[in-house]
């Protein structure tokens, strides 16, 4: 390969570092046609920009840099290499996930360096699927600081509708007594009534 392409390469690699926060160092070696295009397919979907590069081209980038951290990725640089560059922490790791349950052995995670840390090995996929966001990690702070005071509002609601139905119990209460007191005066008239019998008949008998 030629010094000046050499120099291009580095220089793309370096700007990809640069515009994706987080990448895997990946194994895509074997996968037939239809397996690699249908990859492709995938990562373009999900946001996932894929890359096959070679070692040392991607060591010099990785040694030239100032991450200490990151420099330790190098000795995942072994056999083939394809870099997924991604700006969402765990998407390259539930796009893998998702291709083996499918039958893809490939890709294997060799390494990636993902919100300012570094992981190494193929046993960290299932670590890595499952980061999240700083955005989905906010979200779930806030839901959980939401959570009590639905609570509160919730039980606050609760008493204010019980209340309302004591109150509401309590007002007709007062209608049932006053009812035996309307037909009072029906009950004293029988009487008077019956008082007016004899008046008649002392008047029929003079």
């Amino acid at each position: 390969m030629k010094k000046e392409l050499k120099g291009q390469i580095i220089e793309t690699i370096s700007a990809q570092l640069k515009q994706y926060p987080n990448f895997y160092i990946t194994d895509i070696a074997g996968l037939n046609a239809g397996q690699t295009s249908k990859l492709r397919r995938e990562c373009f979907n999900a946001g996932i920009v894929l890359n096959v590069v070679k070692n040392t081209l991607f060591a010099h980038v990785l040694n030239a840099s100032d991450n200490e951290d990151m420099k330790s990725l190098g000795e995942t640089l072994v056999g083939n290499t394809a870099i997924m560059y991604t700006e969402v922490p765990s998407a390259p790791g539930k796009l893998i996930k998702k291709l083996q349950r499918e039958g893809f052995k490939k890709p294997v995670v060799k390494g990636a360096y993902v919100q300012d840390c570094v992981f190494i090995g193929e046993d960290k996929l299932d670590q890595l699927a499952s980061i999240k966001t700083k955005e989905e990690l906010i979200g779930d702070i806030i839901a959980l600081l939401q959570s009590p005071i639905q609570r509160i509002i919730s039980g606050l609601e609760n008493a204010s509708e019980g209340k309302a139905d004591d109150e509401k119990v309590g007002s007709a209460k007062p209608a049932a007594e006053e009812a035996p007191a309307a037909e009072a005066p029906a009950a004293d008239e029988a009487p008077a009534a019956a008082e007016a019998a004899p008046a008649a008949e002392e008047t029929a008998t003079e």
